[in-house]
């Protein structure tokens, strides 16, 4: 009987629903990250936003507080699992080295035998729109990586335009999930600003309907202040990432040519 790609897969991936899924060989920290946005927003809803719904009552306004939390969260999700679930741009590795490549060659030892042995060359010269490039070989897939690829060690795959493996949604990111992964994170970001920022405009509420200090508010409602410090801790992840791609879209770099290559030697034209 035939076996279909993904039950002869060598790679560490996971398969779910015949192959049409694939995740990391870490996607268990998926549930990890799902709780990580779920539940400060369900403390939002609890403790922050089902309040401001009667402040804002007279206005018809207090449910779109509700509304707005939980439909970015969803969308949140919904990136998320694109991102986790999606081929990141696996070459499919080769079953045997390509023979129009080999070379066979003859090493004379100290007394004098001859033994015949076979080499790949390292890395060879392409044409790719006119320009040569020098590509390397990878042992694990025996296939030349393309341009701006490269071999993730966890998932045990060659990666089109790798950029990193995330464990944070359990796969690697590359050329088919990489816009996903980037409007997940982006996304995280506002939804982390709309959370602290409703729940620091409750504190402000609750100073001018009490008269009293923002210590005596914040006493009042303390889960305000823990989703403003968890959101205030979270930005710095997500929001930093947010800005350190901005900047790797803008100069047309991969996370791994930024951390592994000098400024003075990267080429990014391909």
């Amino acid at each position: 009987m035939t076996q279909r790609v993904f039950e002869a897969w060598k790679g560490s991936n996971k398969f779910i629903f015949g192959g049409r899924l694939i995740f990391g060989p870490d996607a268990r920290s998926v549930p990890v990250t799902v709780l990580l946005i779920i539940v400060p927003v369900i403390l939002f809803c609890i403790f922050v936003a089902r309040h401001l719904r009667h402040e804002f009552s007279p206005y018809n306004a207090g449910y779109a507080i509700f509304v707005v939390a939980i439909l970015f969260t969803i969308y949140v999700l919904i990136l998320l699992f694109f991102t986790s679930a999606r081929d990141p741009g696996i070459v499919p590795r080769n079953s045997q080295p390509p023979e129009e490549e080999l070379r066979y060659e003859t090493t004379v030892s100290a007394d004098g035998r001859q033994t015949p042995s076979v080499q790949i060359p390292r890395t060879k010269e392409v044409i790719v729109n006119g320009v040569s490039v020098r590509v390397k070989y990878c042992d694990t897939c025996m296939l030349y990586r393309p341009p701006r690829c490269s071999h993730c060690s966890i998932c045990n795959n060659c990666v089109e335009r790798f950029d990193h493996h995330c464990p944070w949604v359990g796969q690697c990111i590359g050329l088919r999930n990489y816009r996903y992964f980037f409007m997940f994170v982006s996304s995280a970001t506002l939804l982390c600003i709309y959370v602290f920022a409703m729940s620091a405009l409750y504190i402000k509420i609750l100073m001018d309907d009490q008269r009293g200090t923002v210590w005596r508010a914040m006493r009042a409602s303390p889960f305000s202040v823990v989703l403003m410090i968890y959101c205030f801790i979270a930005l710095w992840f997500v929001g930093g990432l947010t800005g350190f791609h901005l900047y790797l879209i803008s100069t047309n770099q991969t996370t791994y040519e930024n951390f592994r290559y000098r400024p003075n030697s990267r080429t990014h034209s391909l």
